[in-house]
């Protein structure tokens, strides 16, 4: 196998690097750059960016409206927006939903709802945790009880990433709670106006309103609203899951946190000298860009297989656990590069305008505290481990 890239690739990269240079707006990629909070009005703006060079829905094929790019023209283009500060394209319609419905839904879901995607008219978020299944999904009780061509649904789902954004949700539902519990699993669209809805903020570590708990009180939804089969949901939530554990990945937001790292390093001085120069801090940096360029490798090795296979296999948890493990180094070496000037401070004392430490880092103990999710979210790191031991050891 080839790791290098060809000379297609390479003028496929020269493209998107000028295609951003014209077109990425810089107050956009400003807010990026600074880690403050992005606005749905600016992921909506940059979507409808993309939408219009055909370049939103990189997961989709040529006939659902997708450019049609191979998994490695894919990660070129994830890589080159990271590179360049672009929000990261908000997932839960363009690479969860669309690639379900496309496998898993009906012509009349495909053709209803595939465009209204692409086109910014729905906005997607996640029904699938519960108070008391996470990384246990299975044991999900939110139900799901069939009344003529209805589903009434009861139940709450939590963690809900953007939610007060969205206006639709697509939810796993216990539509046989007789069945084994992977085997009585529904995967239904919910209309968020629909009356019995609920959704509460969630506010985290760090102070932002990322998340969010949902609450269905006799929710009624069309039984046209089921994806696939009823009670097959499992089937259609593990090939929902294997897209999002490999973007969770993160390969190209490592790279730009890594030189971020390293320029940081490289400007604040301790004891006289740069802290570049600081045995202990460097070994640091060393060791997680050595695990970076492992995992980058790893990466590449299965964009190969998908090519070949097309679709990412149970490798994608390998991914997961990494990608997470070393994004988090990352952030926590930034924090300690910054020191006391990594700590937040509130709008009302800096009045928006003072800068406490080197350009683009004022929220850094925000990024920081952030990222402590992504090793929980979408499956726990040890879950991971138990998947690929079942899956590929066979223990």
């Amino acid at each position: 196998m080839d790791l290098s890239f060809s000379a297609e690739d390479n003028a496929f990269r020269e493209e998107v690097r000028s295609y951003l240079a014209e077109n990425l707006p810089k107050q956009i990629s400003d807010a990026v750059r600074n880690g403050t909070e992005q606005t749905k009005e600016m992921a909506e703006e940059w979507h409808a960016i993309l939408n219009r060079k055909g370049w939103l829905a990189t997961t989709w094929g040529v006939e659902f409206g997708g450019p049609g790019w191979t998994p490695v023209q894919k990660h070129i283009f994830e890589e080159e927006c990271c590179r360049a500060y672009a929000p990261r394209i908000v997932p839960f319609g363009l690479n969860m939903l669309g690639p379900v419905l496309q496998a898993f839904g009906s012509k009349e879901q495909q053709d209803y709802y595939l465009p209204r995607i692409l086109d910014g008219t729905d906005w997607w978020c996640q029904g699938y945790s519960e108070p008391g299944a996470g990384s246990d999904l299975a044991s999900l009780k939110t139900r799901a009880v069939r009344d003529g061509d209805e589903y009434v649904i009861n139940g709450q789902k939590t963690w809900t990433t953007l939610g007060q954004h969205a206006n639709k949700i697509f939810c796993l539902c216990r539509t046989d709670p007789e069945a084994k519990q992977q085997e009585g699993i529904s995967f239904i669209l919910v209309d968020l106006d629909t009356p019995g809805i609920e959704m509460r903020p969630i506010r985290l570590i760090e102070g932002g309103h990322e998340v969010n708990e949902v609450f269905f009180t006799d929710v009624r939804v069309p039984v046209t609203n089921l994806v696939g089969e009823e009670n097959k949901g499992w089937t259609i939530a593990k090939f929902l899951l294997t897209h999002e554990r490999t973007g969770i990945a993160g390969v190209g937001f490592s790279m730009q946190s890594l030189e971020e790292v390293k320029a940081l390093a490289r400007k604040i001085r301790r004891g006289g000298r740069p802290l570049i120069q600081d045995p202990l801090f460097a070994a640091r940096i060393a060791q997680a860009e050595i695990d970076l360029e492992a995992m980058k490798i790893t990466n590449l090795r299965m964009l190969f297989k998908a090519q070949q296979q097309g679709a990412p296999g149970p490798e994608t948890s390998i991914l997961k656990i990494k990608g997470t493990v070393i994004h988090q180094e990352l952030k926590d070496l930034a924090r300690r590069a910054l020191g006391p000037v990594a700590a937040p401070f509130p709008g009302s004392i800096t009045d928006g305008n003072i800068m406490f430490g080197p350009e683009g880092t004022s929220n850094n103990a925000a990024r920081y505290f952030n990222n402590r999710k992504t090793s929980i979210f979408g499956g726990s790191n040890e879950i991971q481990r138990n998947i690929l031991t079942k899956t590929m050891l066979e223990l």
